[in-house]
C-alpha cells in the first residue's frame, strides 16, 4: 500500500505516505464484514496496532494527499496488513457541527485518553475511513473503552459499508 519513489513523495529515508483517501462512492472503500476483514474490538497492548486501540500514523490531507501529518487514529478493523481506521482530533466540532455536516464531515465525542499527553477531550471523524499500512503506525496510544468503540462503529456504519 505504501510506496516510495525518490523525488515523488519526499527525500529518500523519509516515512512512506499512504495512498490518498478514496470517497465512499468508489468501490475501494467497501469493506466486507467478515471475520478476516470485519470490524471488531480486539485490543492487545503488544506493540502492534489492533482494533480498539488509538495509535499514531501519518494521515494525508484530503485537499492535498501528498501532504499530511502524524495524528492519532482509532483502529476499527483490518484487511490483512491494512488497518481500517478513523482519525481523531482534539478540536471541538460541536459548535460548528452544522457547517461541518454541510461539507460532509461528521464527528463524535469519545472523551480523553492516554493518546493525548494533555488528556484533552477528543472527537473521531466518522465519514472518512482510512486504510493504512500496519507498518506505517509509529506508536501505540491507548485502548478505547469497548462501549465507546461500539458506539463509534455504530455511527461509522451510517457512513461506510462495514
Amino acid at each position: 500500500m505504501f510506496s516510495h519513489t525518490p523525488g515523488t513523495s519526499g527525500p529518500p529515508g523519509t516515512v512512506p505516505r499512504p495512498e490518498p483517501f478514496v470517497p465512499r462512492s468508489a468501490s475501494a472503500t467497501s469493506v466486507p464484514a467478515d471475520t478476516q476483514t470485519g470490524v471488531h474490538y480486539a485490543p492487545e497492548l503488544d506493540g502492534e496496532a489492533d482494533p480498539g486501540e488509538v495509535v499514531w500514523a501519518w494521515v494525508p490531507y484530503e485537499e492535498d494527499p501528498a501532504q499530511g501529518k502524524d495524528r492519532p487514529v482509532l483502529v476499527i478493523g483490518r484487511d490483512g496488513a491494512t488497518l481500517l481506521a478513523l482519525q481523531l482530533t482534539s478540536q471541538d466540532h460541536d459548535l460548528d457541527a452544522e457547517d461541518e455536516a454541510r461539507w460532509g464531515r461528521y464527528w463524535m465525542d469519545i472523551g480523553s485518553g492516554d493518546w493525548d499527553h494533555e488528556r484533552r477531550p477528543s472527537e473521531v471523524r466518522l465519514d472518512r475511513l482510512l486504510r493504512l499500512d500496519e507498518h506505517g503506525v509509529r506508536r501505540e496510544g491507548a485502548v478505547l473503552d469497548k462501549d465507546v468503540f461500539d458506539a463509534v462503529v455504530r455511527e461509522a456504519r451510517t457512513h461506510h459499508d462495514l
